[in-house]
């Protein structure tokens, strides 16, 4: 992803086909060491490709794919004991949550 992400950088800074080289500096400039093996392979699979025509390719599968918090029921009676479950579990999670945040004894990160 880091690879990717460094990609798309030096394009959207002007670099039409930035080179594996030109990866390595932008990830070292952060601290980050470039696996020569991932990144030859990113190179060689976008070498010669459109990436907004990429990026838009991906967009459309990824329109396609259900998301969501929907539960999926087996039949409408079903649904409503499942959908009180997810509640209560919710509700049981900010419970968790708070009491975890009270666990500092009354000592601040900075005191």
């Amino acid at each position: 992803m880091r690879h990717l992400a460094a990609y798309l950088l030096l394009q959207i800074g002007g670099n039409a086909s930035p080179s594996a080289a030109d990866i390595k500096k932008v990830l070292g400039a952060v601290g980050i060491e470039a696996d020569d093996e991932r990144l030859e392979k990113l190179i060689s699979e976008l070498e010669g490709k459109d990436i907004n025509q990429l990026i838009a390719e991906g967009s459309a599968k990824l329109a396609s794919v259900p998301s969501g918090g929907a539960v999926a029921s087996s039949g409408s009676a079903g649904g409503a004991p499942a959908a009180a479950a997810a509640e209560e579990k919710k509700e049981e999670e900010k419970k968790e949550e708070k009491e975890e945040s009270d666990d500092d004894m009354g000592f601040g990160l900075f005191d």
